[in-house]
C-alpha cells in the first residue's frame, strides 16, 4: 500500500470524480423527457454504442471482481469470459438487429418493452419487470460493493483518512452514484462510456505489461505457483480446484446468458442508424478482449506474489486489483487504473439505475395496465430506492463480487434468454410460452441459488448438488425447456396480432415464411 502516500494515486482519482460530476451536470441540462433519461434521445453512434456495451458487460465485475476470482479458482475463472471471443458476433446477429428495428416502429424504451411488443401480454412483460428488478438489485450491488471496496482501498489507510470501514466506502459511492444517475440519465452513462472505455482498454494494456514485468513473465508466474503448498498445479489446470460441471455452467451461461442482459441490450436501443450494427461485433470484441488482459494479467501476477512471498496471502480476494496496482506499478498508472475502475463501475450503475427505475416506473405499471403520470420525476424517485436497496443487499449477501454478479447474470439469463433469443426470430412461440418459460427461469434460479449460495463453488461436504452444478446453468436450461414444451402444446391457439411493423421486423432476414 505504499503508493497510497503518494498524492498522484489519490489526485487521479479525484481528478476523474470531477470529471464525472461534471459530465452528471452537462447531461442534466441534455435530459428533458423520458426518452432522453431511458435510451438517451436514441441518439448515440456506433463507437459510443460498443464502448457503453462492453463497459456495461465487465466493469467492477471484470476489473474488481475477476482478479478475485482467479485468486480463488485458478485459471478455471476464465471460463466466464472466453464465451467474450464470440458473444459480441451472436449478441448482434441474433437480437441487435430486431431490438433496434422493433425501437424504429414502436415506443420502445425496456426490454420488458419488447416482450409486451412481441408477446401482447401484460402477464409476460410484467414478470420480465420483475425479473429485471431482481437481477438489477444484484448485480447494482456487485457495482457498488466494487466501489466501496476500491474507496476504501484508495482512502482508507491510516496515513491519509484514518482508516475506512466497508460499510462507509460504499455509502460513499452511493452518494455519488445516485447524484449520477438521477441528474444525467442514460445521457450521462453513455458519455462516461466514451472516457471510461478508452481509459481502461489503454490501462488494461499497461497492467498487463507490469504483471508479466513484476511476476518475471509467464514462465516464471505458472511454475511460482505449481511449486507454491498455498496453490500447486491444480490452480493452474484448466478446471483448476473447482468441478467440471462448475466450470462448464460458467461457459454455458456467460456464452448463452449474455443474449437477456438486459443492461447490454438496452444500448442498442440507443444507436442513431441500426445500418451501424454490422460494424459492432468488431467494435464490442476488441474492447473487451483487450479489457480481459486486467483478469489474466493480475489473476496470475498476485498468486505468484504471494507464492514468492512478496506479496502477503489475501483474506478477501477481491482486494487482488487494489492491493496490485497500489504495491508493484507506478502511482500515475495506478491512479489511471482506479480511475478508469471507477468509471467503468459509476457507468454500469448508471445503467442498472436506469433499466431497474424504468422497470418501477414504466413497466411495472403498464403490465396493471396503468401509467405513471411525471415518468422522469418518479423515474429520479426510483432511482434512489433501487440504489439503496442493492447496497443493502450487496453487504448482507457477504460474498466475492464475481460470485454476486454471476448470481445476477444468470437471473437476467434464465428469465429473459429463450423469450428474446428464441421469440424474436420464431414467430411460433407463443405468449404463454414465454410467460412460463421467464416465471420458470427467474423462480428456479432464486430458489437453487438461496438453497445452495455457499455450495457451488466451495462444494463442502454434506450440501446439495455437490457435484458443482450452477443454479443459473439448471435455471436456463429449464427456461429454454419450458419454452419449447409450452409452445409445442399451445402454438395451434389463437394468437394475438402483433402488427404488420412487429411481424415485418421479425421477418428481416429471414428466406422462409413463418
Amino acid at each position: 500500500m505504499s503508493n497510497l502516500a503518494q498524492p498522484a494515486v489519490i489526485w487521479t482519482a479525484l481528478i476523474y470524480l470531477a470529471v464525472v460530476v461534471a459530465i452528471g451536470f452537462w447531461a442534466a441540462r441534455r435530459t428533458r423527457s423520458p426518452k432522453d433519461f431511458f435510451i438517451a434521445g436514441q441518439s448515440i453512434g456506433l463507437i459510443v454504442t460498443g464502448l457503453a456495451v462492453t463497459s456495461a458487460a465487465f466493469s467492477g465485475f471484470i476489473f474488481m471482481g475477476g482478479p478475485g476470482m482467479a485468486y480463488r479458482m485458478g485459471l478455471a475463472s476464465l471460463f466466464i469470459v472466453i464465451p467474450s471471443s464470440f458473444t459480441a458476433g451472436m449478441l448482434c446477429w441474433v437480437v441487435a438487429k430486431r431490438l433496434r428495428l422493433l425501437a424504429e416502429v414502436r415506443e420502445i424504451f425496456t426490454v420488458p418493452d419488447v416482450i409486451f411488443c412481441r408477446y401482447r401480454s401484460r402477464r409476460a412483460s410484467g414478470l420480465a419487470a420483475v425479473a429485471v428488478l431482481v437481477g438489477t438489485i444484484g448485480y447494482l450491488g456487485a457495482q457498488l460493493k466494487a466501489l466501496g471496496i476500491l474507496i476504501e482501498a484508495i482512502f482508507g489507510t491510516r496515513e491519509v483518512l484514518g482508516g475506512w470501514s466497508l460499510a462507509a466506502a460504499m455509502a460513499v459511492g452511493l452518494v455519488i452514484v445516485v447524484f449520477y444517475a438521477t441528474a444525467g440519465g442514460m445521457v450521462a452513462g453513455v458519455y462516461t462510456d466514451l472516457f471510461q472505455g478508452a481509459l481502461m482498454v489503454g490501462a488494461a494494456i499497461a497492467v498487463f505489461y507490469y504483471a508479466l514485468r513484476v511476476g518475471g513473465g509467464l514462465e516464471q508466474m505458472t511454475r511460482s505457483i505449481a511449486e507454491s503448498q498455498r496453490f500447486g498445479p491444480s490452480h493452474l489446470d484448466p478446471m483448476g480446484s473447482i468441478p467440471v460441471f462448475t466450470a462448464m455452467g460458467f461457459f454455458f451461461v456467460f456464452a448463452v446468458g449474455s443474449l437477456g442482459q438486459p443492461h447490454m441490450l438496452h444500448k442498442f436501443f440507443m444507436i442513431d442508424d441500426p445500418r451501424k450494427l454490422k460494424w459492432m461485433p468488431m467494435v464490442i470484441g476488441v474492447s473487451q478482449t483487450l479489457c480481459v488482459l486486467i483478469w489474466l494479467g493480475i489473476g496470475l501476477a498476485v498468486p505468484a506474489l504471494v507464492a514468492g512471498g512478496r506479496m502477503a496471502p489475501l483474506d478477501n480476494p477481491d482486494q487482488a486489483s487494489p492491493l496490485f496496482l497500489l504495491g508493484f506499478t507506478p502511482a500515475i498508472l495506478a491512479g489511471l487504473v482506479f480511475a478508469g475502475i471507477l468509471a467503468a463501475i459509476m457507468s454500469t450503475a448508471d445503467s442498472f439505475l436506469n433499466i431497474g427505475a424504468a422497470a418501477l416506473v414504466r413497466d411495472l405499471p403498464k403490465a396493471f395496465g396503468r401509467k405513471v403520470g411525471d415518468e422522469l420525476a418518479w423515474g429520479r424517485l426510483a432511482v434512489v430506492a433501487i440504489a439503496v436497496s442493492a447496497a443493502v443487499f450487496a453487504y448482507v449477501y457477504g460474498d466475492l463480487i464475481a460470485l454476486l454478479g454471476t448470481f445476477a447474470f444468470g437471473t437476467f439469463g434464465a428469465a429473459l434468454v429463450p423469450a428474446l433469443a428464441v421469440g424474436l426470430n420464431w414467430h411460433r412461440v407463443t405468449a404463454a410460452a414465454a410467460t412460463a418459460s421467464i416465471a420458470t427461469g427467474m423462480g428456479v434460479n432464486l430458489v437453487l441459488e438461496f438453497l445452495a449460495k455457499q455450495t457451488f463453488i466451495s462444494c463442502l461436504p454434506g450440501l446439495p448438488f455437490q457435484s458443482g452444478i450452477l443454479p443459473s446453468a439448471v435455471s436456463l436450461a429449464a427456461s429454454f425447456t419450458v419454452l419449447f414444451l409450452v409452445t409445442w402444446f399451445t402454438w395451434n391457439r389463437r394468437q394475438p396480432d402483433l402488427g404488420e411493423d412487429v411481424d415485418f421486423v421479425m421477418s428481416v432476414g429471414k428466406s422462409t415464411s413463418k
